[in-house]
């Protein structure tokens, strides 16, 4: 979607320069211009971050998140409210979530260095991308998208941003995905009717998932499972996700 801006009269375009190459000068204006904007979301990204230090979660997630631009994942009319902690509208009723919401997931997820990270709702990619810069280099994120469109929208974005230890596929999320598991962390970013059965056996001895549980009333489940196979779930507060559709999840709605 293109961003549209209003002008007046004084900066109409005549028809005669429609179509007509930019010169150099013009071009390097165009470069300064990104170039002061890039720096005012950044400054806007980093204000939001230092708010979000009372919530208590590890600097190393702060500083992941610092270095993600989330202005990359979302739609170009929501450009400029990026950095608001809210949940931001991505189309086909499915939302990025509040940066807040994040910080908190990735915080409970204690994600480390070279990570395989299992990830059900991909969304725009923003997600994955902070997951990405805490496994690094030498870890890797699968991330799974049921809409074809978002699972499209998802890779462009991470392409756009230079990430590559993020794997984007369409699949039902709510099975997991065989191919690549046992995963050390799961992440689950839409609300399940229950924990689902093939996510907690996809989970390695030693695992961490965190995923939220419920319909109108939901809850943000913090489940383990130890080095014996042995699983816990801990209620972590209360949460709004979009539902998790599919063959362990809610049905169509």
């Amino acid at each position: 979607m293109q961003e549209r801006e209003e002008t007046g009269h004084g900066n109409v375009i005549a028809e005669e320069d429609l179509g007509k190459e930019k010169t150099e000068e013009e071009k390097r204006g165009e470069e300064k211009t990104d170039e002061k904007e890039e720096e005012k979301l950044k400054a806007r990204r980093r204000t939001l971050l230092d708010g979000l230090e009372t919530l208590g979660v590890g600097k190393d997630v702060l500083e992941a998140m610092l270095r993600v631009p989330r202005h990359r994942f979302v739609r170009k009319d929501m450009k400029k409210v990026a950095y608001i902690d809210t949940p931001l509208d991505i189309g086909l009723d499915q939302t990025i979530s509040a940066p807040h919401m994040v910080a908190v997931m990735c915080d409970l997820l204690k994600l480390s260095e070279g990570q395989k990270v299992l990830e059900v709702g991909a969304g725009s990619g923003y997600n994955a991308a902070v997951m990405a810069e805490l496994v690094g280099k030498n870890g890797h994120v699968y991330t799974l998208e049921r809409l074809e469109t978002l699972v499209n929208y998802a890779r462009e974005n991470l392409k756009n941003t230079g990430y590559e230890n993020v794997t984007v596929l369409h699949e039902d999320g709510s099975t997991g995905c065989l191919k690549y598991a046992p995963y050390d962390r799961i992440s689950v970013t839409c609300a399940a009717p229950e924990v689902p059965k093939p996510l907690i056996e996809q989970l390695k001895p030693g695992g961490i998932m965190v995923i939220p549980v419920g319909d109108y009333f939901q809850e943000l489940i913090l489940v383990k499972k130890d080095n014996r196979g042995r699983v816990t779930k801990k209620t972590k507060g209360g949460v709004v996700f979009v539902p998790l559709i599919g063959k362990y999840g809610f049905r169509h709605r």
